[in-house]
């Protein structure tokens, strides 16, 4: 059986189980439902990602299978392209000028390729005025070539009109005895029939009748008769091929389709059924012989052209950008701070506390499963990232066991306890996670580039979370129960939120808030664009040649005594020569201060200068207005989903925090003199993930005060909401924050600033939750009139049912 078939069977058998499971009200059936499904995806995702890694010997050959999961350029390095923007010459035979806009437009075109490689976290930079940086990640040998195909070609499509009598005059023409009628030159098409090569003559038209910037979408298909590429045009380009089609039907001829001035096929049109010209907008590139690749490739070409030719000027190998030592530190500096809050876990919650251990461990397999299965590329900061996740993660069963502990405080056996703890849960964990899963796929259909790259990791994060939160562990417990293991439950109770009148102080934290946003932003302008990183406003490259091999980790010492921030090197190899070189991209006039450092301090290394060069900023003006956009479009979909969830005072409120918290880390994070880079873009997409997730649990508290009966006003029951979640909100922080506290002080440099931007990050967010959140919902309730215990939404989730 193909193995792409037995994965859709496999996947869908599991989408009909998780189904049973959810829908079914009978214990047993649940039980052993929870126990099949928790095997099957954690066999299958140690299946998919085993082996995790390469393993190679001292000559760097692959041993054994290749790992399923791919490193970043940080942590193995990947192969260099440096690619010459080659513009054609112009009637006079002069080459035309390199704009800005012309580099621009190729970066973007590139960076879109390079994505449809299946690869991520790429290193595209303008080099110079008419070069193109691009580093790609773990590209084994055997995609070498494909990737080298695929940055260098244009993808310039062409419709010609094939002249009527071009069978018959096609031999003439090549025999000499007659000239190709005028406007019309004759051309080779090259095609595969039965496995051997046909070569035939067209005479065209010279001047295309139709050009592929007007195609607005190309993507590769099957049919019986093979593979091919459908496309769609934009309004102009419909009615143009439209015309076409008339003219081919009518004169019972063909259109040829040239790709970089190549014949691809020579399609006819039925004159019987498309007699007035195929409409819609809509054409296919097909002839029976395109394999599975080539498809894929001219569909990710035409669908982002290069308007530019270019060249591949230099190829080589480069290493990774950190050395072993900052790659053990941060590995350990992570695994460290997941392990302590593991064990905090488990002293906090005990015999609980080892029952979401057993889930977190079941949420890495299924985390670490989906990356292999997907291809994700793993940086350090993407292991920070998945530390964090999981982290994060303990928020649900912190929430489910905090309710536990609600539902036997009043009473309730335990088996009924366990019930409705989880129940409850449920409710709160669905929306909070809705509200991140809505951004996270806005992100994933506009956005591109790194930024995509975090949304496909959270959104893997997120269903991995609430899988062993809400399906393994209530498995546990059920087993525990109707084995006799569990008889009781037990927990450490160190914070109790009773009788604080949070709300009767708003205006002051309200204050205190709007002053330190505004010291935020003035400090943010003051330093400004002195804080923005190499990432956003490029910097020196400085190439050196040494007379004898020389470690990168050797370099970086040397180089961090200038205490210089944001530096990247790497070794690169030419494949052809093996000559080496050590490369050094710096921030903005730093590059003549570290060659001459290096040459002070390392004469033995015998280093030459091989070239000095101005690169340009990797987040170019298309990815900024992308995210941008996709940002927008997150929070319009998070204040159309809280308000139809609670009620729109409840959305104001939401986003009100969400950007109290994002202004404020930004705004600090640049006042102690650090630098945005694209490190701190996921940073901050992260700190906007916790912060409305953070927000909902107390609004989920306050709707359900809302519709409980309870007596007094509505500020009294939001006080008293925020006053029951009070342990939830700093126990999951607490948590958290031992993690990143960990890659603050022993993560290394590369870390460094990640961690500090999450630790305010996740203060701030724990600070507006509490203290601005439900004060923005009450002013704004009373602003617009009407009343806020109407008007407020109830709960519709659909309940997990009982065991």
């Amino acid at each position: 059986m193909d193995p792409n078939v037995a994965i859709f069977l496999f996947g869908l058998l599991l989408l009909v189980l998780f189904g049973w499971y959810f829908f079914t009200d009978s214990d047993r059936v649940k039980r052993n439902l929870g126990t099949l499904l928790t095997v099957l995806l954690t066999s299958f995702c140690l299946w998919a990602a085993y082996p995790p890694f390469d393993r190679k010997d001292a000559d760097g050959k692959l041993i054994g299978p290749p790992g399923k999961i791919h490193l970043g350029l940080d942590l193995q390095g990947g192969t260099s392209f440096l690619i010459r923007l080659d513009p054609p010459a112009d009637d006079k035979g002069a080459k035309k000028e390199i704009t800005k806009d012309m580099v621009d437009q190729a970066m973007e075109a590139i960076r879109k390729r390079v994505d449809q490689l299946g690869v991520s976290e790429p290193i595209i930079t303008p080099q110079g005025t008419d070069r193109i940086l691009v580093q790609i990640p773990g590209l084994r040998q055997e995609t070498i070539n494909d990737a080298r195909e695929q940055l260098k070609k244009v993808a310039k499509l062409e419709f010609h009109l094939v002249h009527p009598g071009s069978n018959m005059m096609a031999q003439a023409i090549e025999a000499g005895v007659q000239v190709a009628p005028h406007g019309y030159s004759l051309q080779e098409m090259s095609v595969e029939r039965n496995g051997k090569p046909i070569t035939t003559k067209l005479l065209i038209k010279n001047t295309a009748d139709l050009l592929g910037s007007h195609v607005t979408h190309a993507s590769a298909y099957f049919d019986a008769q093979g593979w091919g590429v459908a496309l769609e045009f934009d309004s102009t380009g419909g009615e143009q091929f439209q015309k076409l089609t008339q003219q081919v039907a009518q004169e019972h001829t063909e259109m040829a389709i040239l790709l970089d001035g190549k014949i691809q096929s020579a399609p006819s049109v039925d004159p019987d059924k498309y007699p007035l010209g195929i409409g819609g907008g809509r054409a296919q590139i097909s002839g029976g012989n395109m394999a599975e690749k080539e498809a894929r490739g001219l569909a990710s070409a035409l669908q982002n052209p290069l308007q530019t030719p270019v060249a591949i000027e230099e190829e080589r190998s480069a290493s990774s950008t950190l050395g072993q030592a900052a790659i053990n530190s941060g590995i350990w500096a992570g695994v460290g701070g997941l392990t302590l809050v593991l064990i905090f876990v488990v002293i906090y919650y005990r015999f609980a506390g080892l029952v979401a251990v057993v889930g977190l461990v079941v949420n890495i397999i299924v985390l670490f499963g989906v990356m292999a299965m997907f291809g994700f590329v793993l940086t350090l900061p993407g292991i920070a990232g998945v530390i964090l996740t999981i982290g994060l993660a303990v928020d649900a069963n912190v929430l489910i066991y905090e309710r536990l502990r609600e539902e036997m405080a009043a009473g309730k056996s335990l088996s009924s306890s366990i019930d409705a703890a989880y129940n409850k849960a449920f409710t709160v964990i669905f929306d909070a996670n809705a509200t991140t899963l809505i951004t996270a796929g806005i992100l994933f259909w506009q956005a591109s580039g790194p930024v995509k790259g975090f949304a496909v990791t959270l959104v893997v994060g997120i269903i991995a979370s609430v899988f062993s939160a809400m399906v393994v562990t209530r498995m546990i417990f059920s087993w525990a129960l109707k084995l006799g293991v569990l008889k009781r439950i037990s927990m450490l109770h160190l914070i109790s939120g009773e009788g604080i009148n949070f709300m009767g102080r708003r205006f002051l934290w309200i204050s205190i808030s709007l002053t330190v946003a505004v010291v935020s932003m003035i400090g943010f302008g003051l330093r400004y664009p002195h804080n923005l990183g190499i990432d956003f406003k490029g910097g020196d490259l400085l190439m050196l040649k040494p007379a004898k091999p020389v470690e990168v980790a050797e370099v970086l010492k040397h180089v961090e005594e200038l205490k210089i921030n944001d530096v990247v090197i790497q070794k690169e190899t030419d494949p052809s020569s093996h000559t080496e070189f050590i490369s050094i991209r710096s921030p903005i006039n730093t590059g003549d201060q570290i060659e001459a450092q290096l040459f002070k301090s390392m004469p033995d290394a015998g280093f030459t200068e091989h070239k000095k060069d101005k690169v340009g900023k990797i987040v170019g003006g298309e990815l900024a207005k992308s995210s941008l956009i996709a940002l927008g479009l997150g929070m319009l979909g998070i204040f159309l989903y809280v308000t139809l969830r609670f009620e729109a005072s409840f959305a104001v409120g939401a986003l009100v925090a969400l950007l109290h918290d994002v202004v404020i880390t930004v705004g600090l994070f640049s006042i102690f003199g650090r630098e945005l880079s694209l490190i701190m873009v996921g940073a901050i997409l992260t700190i906007a993930g916790y912060s409305i997730n953070d927000t909902i649990v107390v609004y989920d508290r306050i709707r359900e005060g809302l519709h409980s009966g309870r007596r007094g006003s509505i500020q009294s029951i939001m006080n008293a909401s925020i006053n029951e979640t009070l342990s939830r909100t700093l126990l999951t922080s607490g948590c958290t924050l031992l993690s990143v506290a960990a890659l603050y002080f022993f993560g290394g440099p590369v870390l460094h600033d990640f961690a500090f931007a999450i630790l305010i990050g996740i203060v701030v967010g724990t600070y507006s939750s509490i203290f601005i959140a439900s004060p923005i919902v009450l002013w704004w309730s009373g602003h617009k009139g009407g009343s806020l215990r109407t008007e407020t939404k109830t709960s519709e989730t659909p309940k997990i049912a009982t065991v």
